[in-house]
Formats: structure tokens, sequence, C-alpha cells
């Protein structure tokens, strides 16, 4: 998350939830019938009032950071055409190697063994 958007984000969970502390203590106020009852709900109306705006803050900072930085999304088929083609460059560029050098890629362990660095395919993602 960026900073304006962190910054908003933490701003919205403060206010919302001095907004939930105030609305409970204006219903244990009037459950007690007390003359605070009355001003406590007017300040928890308001309280929410302004938590709605400080989310809407969150999501709108969020909008307009990711606007003007570029954060462009790429639908799934096209990253996985992308993909794709990416891995058959580096079976390409593998194969290359294999029929150029006459042999595997990698120099062998003792045991004959190829050393694939303790990675799996899905570790290197």
């Amino acid at each position: 998350m960026a900073d304006p958007v962190r910054t908003a984000a933490v701003r919205a969970v403060i206010i919302v939830s001095l907004t939930l502390i105030q609305a409970m203590m204006a219903f244990l106020f009037s459950l007690t019938d007390s003359w605070l009852a009355f001003p406590t709900v007017l300040t928890s109306v308001a309280g929410t009032v302004v938590a709605t705006w400080a989310v809407l803050d969150v999501w709108v900072t969020r909008q307009v950071w990711k606007q003007r930085h570029g954060v462009v999304s790429v639908p799934s088929s096209t990253a996985r055409r992308m993909r794709r083609e990416r891995r058959r460059a580096e079976r390409a560029a593998r194969r290359e190697g294999r029929i150029a050098g006459g042999g595997p890629v990698t120099s062998p362990e003792p045991g004959g063994r190829v050393p694939d660095g303790g990675a799996g395919q899905l570790s290197q993602a």
C-alpha cells in the first residue's frame, strides 16, 4: 500500500473505532436514562458521517494514487500468454545452450546429478 493510502486507511480505522465506541456509549447512556444520552446520540450521528467520509477518502486516495503512478492491471489471459512466451524463450535458450555446449548447461555434481539449486519451478515464480 502506498504511503498516502496507508495514512488515509489508518485515519479511517481510528475514526471508525472512535465512532463505534461513541455509539456504544450513547446506547448505554440511553439504557440508564442519563442526561448525556441525547448529546452522545447527536455526536454519534455526526461521527457516523465523518467515518463514512474517512472510508470514502481511503477509496478515492487509492484510485488517485493508482492513476497518477500508472498502475495498470493486466488481464489474466494476457499475463498467461506473456508467461507462456517467456517459458518458450527460456526453453529455447536452454536447448541452444545444450546443443552448442554438447552437454548439460551446468556442470554435474560428483554423484553425476545436475544441480538445480534446490528450488522447484514453483518457488522460482
